[in-house]
């Protein structure tokens, strides 16, 4: 009944580059993970075990630690998530033609992301936050933009 109804109708085909086509895209979305990320990676390898015989503090650190990690692994999958969009739906095949190197440039971001969950690693989240930039400068050469580069820490 369904098949017959559906082949029946006459659809007009909708094209968008993404799935609501909003049109509103912008590299910082993941900036701001990626460098939540790098200062909670900071944050955990400067985080000092306290002495022997200290519980309270110890449960202090442990409940720190634990929370600090929680949003650096929050943070990272949300930084991937806004680079997954940028390169799934913003960037096209005539992008790809100007930037040749574009599929590897995302490809090492949403890796270094995944790093970044791994580890705790200055080295990743700077590779991160490297990399991003790099999103960034392409992305809003596509705009015909000179948008500069900042981080808010």
């Amino acid at each position: 009944m369904f098949k017959d109804l559906i082949e029946n109708m006459n659809f007009e085909v909708a094209e968008a580059h993404c799935d609501g086509p909003c049109g509103v895209y912008d590299p910082s979305q993941a900036r701001v993970e990626a460098e939540s990320v790098l200062q909670l990676t900071k944050k955990i390898l400067d985080l000092k075990y306290p002495a022997d015989g200290d519980e309270k503090a110890k449960i202090a650190y442990h409940n720190t630690l634990t929370r600090f990690i929680a949003i650096k692994e929050e943070r990272a999958e949300l930084a991937k998530h806004h680079i997954l969009v940028l390169w799934t739906d913003y960037f096209k095949p005539a992008h790809l033609e100007k930037y040749p190197n574009l599929h590897e440039i995302f490809w090492k971001a949403a890796k270094a992301c995944s790093s970044c969950k791994q580890e705790v690693s200055l080295e990743h989240a700077n590779e991160l936050m490297d990399a991003i930039k790099e999103i960034h400068g392409i992305f809003w050469e596509t705009k015909g933009k000179d948008v500069p580069w900042f981080t808010a820490s």
